[in-house]
């Protein structure tokens, strides 16, 4: 199968979650195949990336994951992925999966899923990088964050079109639709935040 490209998606290694979120990272996941998406993830054997990898990889696509050395030998890396990336700390993980990268999808998660997706938005505000940057918004999981990030817009924190930054996706085909739309079209560079 053709590749279209490759997507880093961001995603919470928790297990105690409702169940729905889980469906969403596969269905994503059948879909980044299915459309011919090859899928970088942080390689966790546990939560939403191992449900977006299985969707991936059911559906008879590639995955990518990336993950440091530690926890490799804590037994956190997932033995079904046919290509993994060990980097020597959190930081290289994060810079080789957006390296790597055409995209960036976010689902929910904790803290770690969050430090990414704001460290990449940051980076897209900085003009380090160009990519389209998705919040999958299942169950409206991102809606305080948003909230919160249009709160700093309206005090002056950021500028007003710092808000294209991102875009939200209710669904994982809108999450995808909207990535071939934004690469078909470019986007453009961030207005400097000075």
């Amino acid at each position: 199968m053709e590749t279209r490209g490759q997507i880093c998606v961001f995603a919470a290694s928790s297990q105690r979650i409702d169940e729905r979120y889980m469906t969403a990272a596969r269905e994503l996941g059948q879909l980044m195949a299915e459309r011919g998406w090859v899928c970088v993830n942080g390689a966790g054997g546990f939560g939403l990336m191992k449900a977006v990898t299985d969707g991936v990889l059911d559906a008879g696509g590639h995955v990518t994951g990336v993950i440091p050395k530690f926890m490799v030998d804590n037994g956190w890396c997932y033995d079904r992925l046919p290509e993994v990336l060990i980097t020597a700390d959190m930081h290289e993980r994060k810079q080789q999966m957006q390296e790597r990268s055409d995209a960036i999808i976010a689902l929910p998660g904790g803290c770690g899923t969050l430090e990414e997706l704001l460290e990449v938005i940051t980076w897209r505000q900085l003009g380090i990088t160009t990519k389209p940057i998705i919040l999958l918004n299942t169950l409206g999981f991102f809606d305080p964050l948003v909230t919160m990030l249009e709160q700093c817009v309206e005090q002056g924190f950021m500028k007003r079109t710092h808000s294209s930054l991102w875009t939200v996706a209710a669904t994982p085909r809108e999450a995808l639709d909207a990535i071939e739309s934004q690469l078909s079209q470019g986007l453009p560079q961030a207005e400097s935040k000075y």
